[in-house]
């Protein structure tokens, strides 16, 4: 009977260490070593992404979705995001209204110019700020600031009173020219992301240039701005989509003759309708008629932005975390 009882307690034994050894690889096949490493984590952290992903994606799915429905589709409440049948009469009708490839000339002389001449002064500055000395420097630097503070609504006023007076409205120079001269889009934000990158830069290059007897224009044109190509990148994108996306400066200085996209889509309604869809737009709550070409012409407007940064996403992410923006 002893020996009975205890090889019962010996399997007994045998068969809970089996168990806490199972119970021990799924915790750690669940949770992980380090808790974040198992599958639970990993499923959340998925579904929380696939989550955001969704809040992110769900406007231009919207978007895309309204810009090949019918008007048929439009007014059926039934109708989600997938419509019956892809109707392309929205883009042609969008691509008339907003008189699309003059519209896009205007709009890419002003994002891509003013991108360009904006790199290259705002690089020049930073890197002014950042190596050289100077009296007033620290005083520039916070007078930079404040024009970063500053909102642009205070400004746009006398900014009207000299661009008139010089002739510039209507024309592309109310953009390019501040542009060239460091004060275009968000231009002092542009120069600090400058500044910080030349101050993360070795001295010793500069010293060694200066030792070799190469001028301070010499220096920044032939080591400094190689070295800074994915800031440049970065500042170069973050202006080009701000200055296609822009809308409050345009309507102020660009009132005819030059007229961008921004500007187009408001005009869009008016121009392919006129005054027929005031009837439906009262009885549904929106403008059933005008949904579906305002839809595909903000589509075109967002779609050249778009291609810009999945060419060069994966040099934008490279610039942004050598230019320390993700600190």
């Amino acid at each position: 009977m002893r020996l009975t009882e205890r090889y019962r307690q010996v399997r007994l034994e045998a068969v809970r260490f089996t168990e806490s050894r199972r119970a021990q690889r799924v915790g750690k096949l669940l949770l992980g070593p380090n808790v974040n490493d198992g599958y639970v984590a990993k499923t959340v952290i998925i579904v929380l992404l696939s989550v955001i992903a969704f809040l992110y994606l769900k406007p231009i799915i919207y978007m895309v979705s309204t810009s090949v429905k019918s008007l048929e589709d439009l007014i059926d409440p039934v109708v989600g995001l997938i419509p019956r049948s892809v109707h392309s009469q929205n883009y042609i009708d969008a691509w008339k209204g907003l008189r699309y490839p003059e519209a896009f000339t205007n709009t890419f002389i002003i994002a891509f110019f003013g991108s360009l001449f904006q790199v290259f002064s705002c690089a020049l500055t930073g890197y002014a700020l950042a190596r050289l000395r100077f009296p007033g420097k620290s005083l520039f630097f916070v007078l930079i600031l404040i024009t970063f503070l500053v909102p642009p609504e205070i400004t746009i006023i006398p900014l009207y009173m000299i661009f008139n007076k010089l002739g510039w409205l209507n024309t592309p120079l109310v953009f390019l020219v501040p542009a060239i001269l460091g004060q275009g889009m968000r231009g002092a934000l542009f120069i600090i992301i400058f500044r910080q990158f030349f101050l993360s830069q070795p001295k010793a290059l500069e010293e060694a240039a200066k030792m070799d007897g190469a001028s301070v224009f010499r220096l920044f044109f032939r080591i400094m701005m190689p070295l800074a190509g994915s800031a440049c990148l970065v500042v170069f994108l973050f202006s080009f989509v701000w200055y296609w996306n822009m809308h409050f400066e345009p309507s102020m200085f660009l009132s005819k003759d030059f007229i961008p996209l921004s500007l187009r889509l408001n005009e869009l309604s008016t121009e392919l309708l006129g005054n027929k869809s005031l009837s439906l737009s009262v009885a549904v709550g929106k403008d059933p008629v005008s949904e579906g070409p305002k839809m595909a012409a903000a589509f075109l407007i967002i779609l050249p932005p778009l291609l810009v940064y999945f060419i060069a996403q994966r040099w934008f992410t490279e610039g942004i975390e050598r230019t320390g923006l993700v600190e």
